[in-house]
This record gives structure tokens, sequence and C-alpha cells, in this order.
């Protein structure tokens, strides 16, 4: 989900919701990880009229999204209504009044009708916490992992057996409030009531759903991942330089980023991470290769955009 912003030339947030009016049915969401998505995915919803329940594991953690969070709608406000700073005040408060927060799980999901996980990409962790969301939650809750790149079958095994019925994936793209993808991921169990108010939860929220099956990668990713690895491997073998090679897709196929700048984007350390998995997993797969480069750059701590160094230099 840190691939975002590759396939879209970067914009405002034009199609941003107001509170009062868009979502059709307003819905108790409850929010499990309050990083840079799952606080996305909070201020989408409370943005498209929700009420919404942050979960994390410590007041700390909680302010700080609450603070990003806060900042973010600001931002909406101030565009939206440039000429009216009352306005702009009461929209970011109607906002954050949808929003209320718990450190505990069990609490936090007791009235839910939906839950989205987004917490650290480790399945162990992840089943965990679904075991005791099934136990919690309301027999009517929809369940979905964030996962960008863990399997949700997988995962849905912590689940009991009525319940998988309503267990699927909703992966948002990075930054939540501007990207208008989501993917929803079906699993063999997944019904079709579930997919359905899957589907319909994110056009209210004014994003484009995809459905698409329980695959590595889902859709976007696994286009993406592979792409970026040959580009790397175009650079190892000498064909062009990176500059050049980015120069060549930018131009040459309309992309907004070439894909040695995206990977500096996206951070080498999660391209590392999907690509082991990947080679780790599906041990067949001719596209899921490990990169030398790859693990040198990582391994000197060049991740990229956010460590100041990775294919190129940042200020």
């Amino acid at each position: 989900h840190m691939l975002g912003r590759v396939a879209t030339r970067v914009q405002a947030p034009r199609g941003v919701r107001t509170f009062s009016a868009s979502a059709t049915t307003r819905d108790n969401v409850t929010v499990i990880g309050g990083g840079l998505m799952g606080s996305g995915i909070v201020q989408t919803s409370a943005q498209a009229g929700h009420k919404v329940v942050l979960v994390d594991v410590n007041q700390d953690a909680l302010d700080k999204s609450l603070g990003a969070i806060n900042k973010s709608i600001g931002r909406v406000a101030k565009k939206k209504f440039a000429e009216d700073p009352e306005k702009a005040k009461q929209f970011v408060e109607g906002v954050m009044a949808n929003i209320s927060t718990s450190t505990s799980t069990a609490e936090g999901v007791a009235a839910a009708d939906l839950v989205v996980e987004a917490i650290v990409e480790n399945i162990e962790v992840k089943k965990n916490l679904f075991a005791l969301i099934d136990k919690h939650a309301p027999a009517k809750a929809v369940l979905v992992s964030n996962t960008s790149s863990l399997p949700i079958n997988k995962i849905a095994e912590a689940v009991a057996a009525p319940r998988v019925q309503k267990f699927g994936g909703l992966h948002f793209f990075n930054p939540v409030p501007v990207m208008k993808l989501v993917e929803v991921v079906k699993i063999d169990k997944t019904d079709d009531s579930t997919i359905e108010y899957l589907t319909n939860f994110c056009k209210g929220l004014g994003k484009s759903p995809v459905l698409c099956k329980d695959t590595p990668g889902f859709v976007v990713n696994r286009l993406l991942v592979p792409y970026i690895m040959e580009a790397i491997k175009l650079l190892e073998k000498g064909v062009a330089s990176k500059e050049d090679i980015d120069t060549a897709m930018k131009l040459g196929a309309g992309y907004p980023m070439g894909p040695l700048e995206l990977a500096d984007f996206v951070g080498l350390d999660t391209l590392k991470f999907i690509t082991d998995g990947w080679v780790r997993d599906y041990p067949d797969e001719p596209a899921f290769y490990p990169s030398a480069t790859l693990d040198k750059l990582v391994g000197e701590g060049k991740l990229g955009k956010k460590s100041g160094e990775g294919f190129y230099k940042y200020e």
C-alpha cells in the first residue's frame, strides 16, 4: 500500500466529501492501528460521516494519530473553505467529533459494523488480533485486513466458522485521503453480501473499489513490484543508467514517476520486505526473485527518500 502514488498524477484531494451528507448509511467503523494507513482510513471514514473508533496500544500512540488526523483534515478544510475560515473550523470540528479512541480492542469493537485491521505486517500478530476481535465484535460485524502483502485466507484462519463469511481484505493506498483506489479482496468463503457491503462502503468514502481474489500483491503490487525489480535488474546489467531508465518510462509509458524513483518513494526496505516474503512463500513463481543491489542498499541503511538516500540522493 505504500505503492499508492505511481499511477495517478498526485492531485489535491478534490473529491473529499463533507462530513454531513455523503455516507448513505452511518456505520460504526473500528480501525485498529493508528499508523499512516490507519490514520488515513480513520480520517476518510469520519469525513464520510461514519462514527469511528481508533484503537491503538497506548494513549501516546492515539494522541499522535489524532494530531496527524487533525492536521490533515485542516488541510482539506483550508482548500475547501478557502474564503471562510469559520466554516473551515466547523468542518474540522465536525469531522473530529466523529472520532473516538480506545486502548482496548474488546471495547473498541463492541458496537462495530466494520472492523479494519491496519497493524504491523506480521501474520501471527494479525491472527492473534483477529481471534480477539472475533470474540468481542457483534455477530453482524464485517472484518477486514488492510494488509498489502499477506494472504487474507491465512489471516482468516483465526476467525470462527460462521464469521469467516464476513471476512475479506480492504487494501487502501497511501496517502489514503487522496488516493482513490481500494482493492476489495474476496477469499473463498467471503459471501456476496459482504462484498456488496464493502463495495458500497468504499463508494461512500468517494473511493473507486476494484474487486480481486486473494493472490500475492492483489492487482497493483502484483504488477508493480516485479516491474520495479526488473528495472533494478536492467540497472545491475548496465543496460542504462538509473536516470535514463526513469526518463524512458516517464516519457515512453506516460508514468508520473520512473521505477527507480518510485522504489525510493516506496521505501527500499518495504520493497525488500515484500519481495523476500514472496520469494520465500512462492518459490516456483519466476516473477518473484531477490536482488543483490536492493539487499546491499537496505543493508547500508539507504532506504530511499525517507532516509535521504536510496537509488538517488535527497536533500
